[in-house]
């Protein structure tokens, strides 16, 4: 009944947490609380709200006390998280009570600056910019690194019992029995049929020694042999360890047992700005036990002094005593501490020594005596007994981008590069080195770029032939460089042209002895389009003497070729520049198509068969039209350019031609139907059917595009009228019936500018008679324009004004005049 009690508490316990909420157990029920009774599930539950308030592994003992666990179930905790491998989800740091064993700032600079409610001064940001530089703090602001103790490996030897440590005591062989016993505040274990042994303060190995000796009294197997004993260590105490001093965080914290004085260190944040890493004391019994140096591990991986803390134990981080700064050529440059004794050599070691390009012979400083500063050298021989001084900041420079014995070949030689300088060395020594010039060097002239005294450039020309030949000999100095030129790249890059009727047109590069139908070939043939006959070269006008009355710009020459490419040009050869022209054959003609649409017979596309077919012909091969068909309203679209600026109306007529389709499959099927650049051509389709080759039976053109839409039965209005609509035609209405059967004419209308535009693109405007306005005619299909009135501007006041001025002066003068007159 009471374990079923204990674990409904804990369930209820554990929900609460779940849900951030304080639980509301007594203190009594939270002592009875048994780890081993959870569940796997409410472990992830107790992890899940760990995680949630950001708590690491360590900070179990802050969690425990918060919810009342009793403090014998921390470790059991700790352990059934890290058997479900749920150690990895929680962060490396906590946001709790310091005094619980957490790190009280993990954070990085910059994080930290981010999350600061008012931004940090310039003093703090160059102190916290200063304490990045200091060498071995980027252990302790890297959330990459941990120096978290290791709860699993095996108990060490020396490890010293005390209050609170777990003994499992296996007895195997003869006789086999298991007990887990926990050290009593009086520093006993107490084994059953045995009683009490003491083994506080006593190592791993001291207490299996006692204990198995103790055993032996009441297993007999254990002097024979037969029984043997294994004593290992179960859940781990707790230990309190105070951090003062230079510390980031100086606190109480709460370890596990194994915790050392880097774990101690890690979990405070580390050493201050002023704190040092090299005297870092432990302090037991108001006794100086050890005194921590990170730098040991650090420079050589030694942690011999990295103790193992005990309760009560005090760490104090001290101020440094003496810190340089060793900058430039080194491979760790930092902000170093010093110990008494220690040298600048010391320093260089910390730092990894120099870096490839040092310069060696001396290092700066600059020190910072009682009243000013001052600079010093210190020799490579000195390196090894300079004292430092705090402040000092050491400077090592690098090496001069100089050669002491460099010379460089470039250009038209077999292996360009830099060389070495040797006594007496001549430039056909060098050109030997390189293994000679190629066979495109210009050997008339070549140049040496040389350094004067002052380190100005000046050339030194040369003749490359005779330098090879013997005939002159030219001493090379200390970083000359040597260029010998290629013809090629002396000359413009020459190229040949070659455009129209062939394949791939354009530049390709010139050689020697090309002709005409390599040219040919290398363009890819001729098209099928191209003409054998008058195949034209153009050449450049050059090297030749000048005269005033010479007009010509270029030599033309004109050659035949045949099919299979053989010309009477056999013996002309192309020059740089040349340009070769292929003409279309004046009687080579691609198909011509035009789409017949509409209320024809045969409606589709039509190849235009000779340069004198007609609108009437293509109708004739079509079948005629059909009976419903509406001549007068057949219209010819036509190719043309057609700019942004071209009438609205025609753009309105194409819109509403296309929309008005019923089906437009055929239409979209035919490529660039549907574009700007077709331009509405007006026909009269009832004359060109009444007189065929008449002036109004156009001759086709590719890509013309004619409808004859069915008969029409309505007529359009558009603009200055009160109900633009379409209405049904009647042959009895004027064009004034069907805008009186609108509303009429609004107030803006500009009536004598009204217009019809036809179903076949044709447009008719009003005329004035006299004082009358003459209407067009209205036919089936027409659409009715009424555009609207400029608006006039009335008189402003100044205006009006400045006219009874005018005329009051005007008045007066005539006024005047006639006076004398008189």
């Amino acid at each position: 009944m009471i374990k079923k009690l204990l674990l409904l508490q804990l369930f209820v316990l554990v929900t609460l947490c779940a849900n951030a909420q304080v639980p509301t157990m007594s203190s009594e029920a939270m002592k009875q609380m048994k780890v081993e009774n959870l569940s796997d599930d409410q472990v992830r539950q107790v992890v899940a709200e760990m995680k949630k308030n950001k708590m690491s592994l360590d900070q179990t003992d802050s969690y425990a006390q918060q919810k009342g666990i009793p403090a014998s179930e921390v470790q059991k905790l700790k352990q059934r998280i890290v058997a479900l491998n749920l150690d990895k989800e929680l962060t490396a740091s906590g946001n709790g009570d310091n005094a619980a064993g957490q790190r009280a700032d993990t954070r990085t600079v910059d994080e930290e600056t981010d999350s600061r409610a008012e931004p940090m001064t310039q003093a703090e940001l160059q102190a916290q910019q200063r304490r990045r530089r200091i060498f071995g703090a980027e252990l302790f602001s890297n959330k990459n690194l941990s120096f978290e103790p290791n709860l699993r490996m095996a108990t060490p030897g020396n490890y010293q019992l005390a209050t609170g440590d777990e003994i499992m005591i296996d007895v195997y062989g003869y006789s086999e029995v298991q007990h887990r016993l926990k050290v009593t505040p009086e520093g006993y274990i107490r084994i059953p049929n045995l009683g009490p042994v003491y083994v506080n303060g006593l190592s791993m190995d001291e207490a299996k020694e006692r204990i198995t000796k103790q055993l032996s009294t009441i297993y007999s197997g254990i002097r024979s042999g037969n029984t043997f004993v294994s004593i290992s260590l179960g859940n781990i105490r707790s230990i309190k360890v105070l951090l003062i001093g230079e510390v980031s965080a100086p606190a109480t914290y709460t370890l596990p047992s194994l915790a050392s004085v880097a774990n101690a260190l890690y979990v405070s944040g580390g050493p201050t700005e002023n704190g040092s890493f090299r005297n870092i004391q432990v302090i037991r019994d108001g006794k100086v036990v050890a005194t921590f140096d990170l730098y040991s591990f650090l420079s050589s991986g030694d942690m011999s002094n990295n103790v193992v803390l005990r309760d009560q134990d005090i760490v104090r981080v001290n101020p440094y005593s003496t810190r340089v700064e060793l900058a430039g050529q080194v491979k760790r440059p930092a902000i170093f501490e010093a110990k008494e004794g220690e040298t600048l050599q010391s320093i260089l070691d910390f730092a990894g020594g120099y870096t490839d390009i040092a310069y060696r012979d001396n290092i700066s400083v600059q020190r910072i005596n009682n009243k000013e500063r001052e600079v010093l050298t210190v020799p490579a021989s000195e390196i090894g007994s300079f004292k430092l001084k705090s402040g000092d900041r050491f400077y090592v420079d690098s090496i001069l981008n100089t050669y002491t014995n460099r010379v460089t070949i470039s250009g038209a030689v077999h292996h360009p590069g830099d060389y070495a300088l040797t006594q007496g060395m001549t430039l056909a020594d060098l050109i030997r080195k390189a293994d000679g010039v190629r066979e495109e060097a210009a050997l008339n002239r070549g140049l040496i770029r040389r350094l004067q005294f002052d380190r100005s450039p000046a050339y030194v020309a040369f003749d490359v032939e005779k330098v090879l030949n013997g005939a002159q000999a030219h001493a090379l100095q200390r970083e000359d460089s040597v260029f010998i030129f290629n013809k090629a790249d002396l000359r413009e890059s020459y190229q040949v042209k070659i455009s129209g009727e062939v394949n791939k047109g354009g530049y390709f590069p010139y050689a020697d002895s090309m002709h005409l139908e390599d040219l040919i070939l290398l363009a890819g043939g001729l098209r099928d389009a191209a003409s054998l006959q008058h195949v034209e070269i153009s050449r450049r006008v050059r090297n030749a003497t000048y005269s005033g009355s010479d007009t010509a710009l270029a030599i033309i020459r004109q050659f035949d070729i045949t099919s299979d490419l053989r010309t009477d040009a056999a013996g002309f050869v192309l020059q740089p520049f040349d340009e070769v022209t292929i003409r279309r054959s004046p009687i080579y003609n691609e198909q011509g198509n035009v789409y017949l649409d509409g209320e024809v017979l045969y409606p589709g596309l039509y190849t235009i068969n000779s340069k004198t077919e007609r609108i009437s012909d293509v109708l004739r091969r079509a079948g005629g039209l059909r009976a419903g068909a509406y001549p007068e309203g057949a219209v010819l679209l036509r190719k043309t350019f057609v700019n942004e600026g071209d009438s609205l109306l025609l753009s309105s007529k194409l819109d509403i031609f296309y929309n008005s389709q019923a089906d437009t499959t055929a239409v979209s099927k035919l490529e660039n139907t549907i574009a700007k650049k077709e331009q509405l051509l007006g026909i009269q389709m009832d004359k060109i059917l009444a007189s065929p080759g008449s002036k109004y039976d156009l001759l086709l053109e590719e890509g013309d595009i004619i409808r004859i839409p069915k008969r029409l039965q309505t007529v359009q209005l558009f603009g200055e009228i009160y109900f633009p609509k379409k209405v049904r035609f009647d042959k009895n209405f004027s064009f004034r019936d069907y805008v009186r059967g609108a509303g009429g004419f609004t107030s803006s209308g500009l009536k004598r500018k009204s217009y019809v535009v036809y179903a076949n693109g044709e447009v008719k405007s009003t005329k004035r008679v006299l004082f009358f306005n003459s209407y067009p005619k209205v036919k089936p299909g027409a659409e009715i324009y009424i555009p609207t009135k400029k608006e006039g501007r009335g008189l402003s006041g100044s205006e009006v004004v400045g006219l009874s001025t005018g005329l009051a002066s005007l008045a007066l003068v005539i006024i005047t005049i006639l006076d004398r007159i008189k």
